[in-house]
């Protein structure tokens, strides 16, 4: 019996570790306003699609769109994040947002961390009522270094990365 209450307890203050650390890691630029909370955190694997345009005479790897699959934390697909930007949890509800804040935590070899703001809502479910999502922890994503001159004009090229989403709701 105390070796149970022990076990439960020491798991209660390993969740509330958990959120705290959750909470303050967010770096307070991107944080979601006040009255948002957390609804979901999905884990994200997947690519940066993107194209090779000529832009006032430079060639230069353009973002296209994200190509990635929503992990929850067992490791099971609950989701999709494709061009949008677009987020679809596995009932059907999805949301479009437009980015609003971002911020470079490792602009060498990661895409920005973001804050992204919902525009508009499809369906009834878990994404109804989100308002506001983070792009967290990233690892990878970023534009290729070559290869985009006149030869490749048009062409694309994925790269693969890694985030972690949090959708807020009211």
């Amino acid at each position: 019996m105390v070796n149970t209450m022990i076990k439960k307890t020491l798991i209660l203050w390993l969740i509330l570790q958990g959120a705290a650390y959750a909470e303050t890691s967010i770096p307070e630029q991107i944080k979601a306003p006040a009255g948002y909370s957390p609804v979901l955190t999905a884990h994200a694997k997947g690519d940066q699609i993107y194209q090779c345009a000529l832009n006032k005479g430079e060639y230069a790897w353009e973002t296209q769109a994200p190509d990635a699959k929503l992990f929850d934390a067992q490791g099971n697909i609950v989701g999709n994040h494709t061009a949008g930007p677009l987020w679809e949890y596995k009932e059907g509800s999805r949301v479009v947002g437009k980015v609003v804040k971002k911020i470079d935590i490792a602009p060498g070899s990661s895409i920005s961390w973001l804050l992204v703001e919902v525009v508009s809502h499809k369906g009834d479910g878990l994404f109804s009522n989100v308002g506001f999502i983070n792009r967290l922890n990233t690892h990878g994503g970023l534009p290729p270094t070559s290869g985009c001159d006149a030869n490749h004009l048009g062409g694309e090229k994925r790269v693969p990365y890694t985030a972690d989403y949090v959708f807020y709701g009211k």
